[in-house]
């Protein structure tokens, strides 16, 4: 059984460069830790694709590929560069004053990733006053390969819901809540994001998504609780505190 397009389905890979052998992406904690490219601000779980959409893309080359699999399959993709990051264009190598940096002319490095122009490059050389930027992507010309195990096919509403919200929402997993009723569901944001930069951004995606790959749905509520804490606090403060007599005390 091979994906339709517009399916979603989740999987774990581990990317790396076919002639270095180096590894820069995965889907999995333990890998990042073992490889040395772990970050801690980042949400290791399976990756959510949309086969064939723009919703939630791949690379072309591993998009084809994986729209060829089923649940439970395990492989290696090679993504050549015409599918993948794209050819190296000498056009995109650029050489600018180093001055033009400002104040970051004496904290850069090669090999940093910087913007300039409101255009992001990787530092490929210094000297003589002149930076050169290299404007193409860091793999650009690179054949990727993927290990790739295809975890699963979401195929019901619910399984939806719950896929697109675990992607969406930067909350662990089991503060995601929603309920599924008929034609409508009811999702609960959680309390720590409540006043998160973005949080309208994200819930106006959400929306979007559901309503796509769930088209039988017609409400998408969004419940916020705020509470009190001063109410709270106090409401502690006034609670007395409950003494526990001893055997004798309560004999006497």
């Amino acid at each position: 059984m091979t994906f339709d397009k517009g399916s979603l389905i989740l999987v774990d890979y581990t990317a790396k460069v076919k002639d270095t052998e180096e590894i820069f992406d995965t889907t999995i904690e333990e890998d990042a830790k073992k490889h040395s490219i772990y970050e801690e601000n980042v949400k290791y779980q399976p990756k959510l694709v949309s086969i064939g959409e723009v919703s939630y893309p791949v690379l072309k080359g591993l998009d084809e590929a994986l729209a060829k699999t089923s649940a439970g399959d395990k492989l290696t993709v090679e993504v050549t560069p015409d599918k993948g990051f794209g050819e190296r264009d000498s056009g995109k190598v650029r050489m600018i004053p180093l001055r033009k940096l400002g104040e970051d002319a004496e904290k850069v490095s090669v090999g940093d990733t910087i913007e300039v122009d409101n255009k992001r490059g990787i530092i490929r050389f210094i000297g003589s006053g002149r930076v050169q930027i290299d404007y193409n992507h860091r793999y650009a010309g690179k054949t990727i390969l993927f290990d790739v195990n295809v975890i699963k096919s979401l195929d019901s509403p619910n399984d939806k819901i719950d896929g697109i919200l675990k992607n969406r929402l930067p909350v662990e997993d089991t503060k995601i809540s929603f309920i599924l009723k008929d034609k409508e569901v009811n999702i609960t944001i959680p309390e720590e994001i409540l006043r998160a930069d973005g949080l309208q951004i994200m819930k106006h995606f959400i929306q979007l998504d559901i309503f796509k790959f769930v088209p039988t749905l017609e409400k998408v509520n969004f419940i916020e609780t705020h509470i009190n804490k001063q109410t709270q606090e106090k409401k502690v403060e006034k609670t007395p505190e409950k003494i526990e007599k001893t055997p004798e005390q309560k004999t006497a």
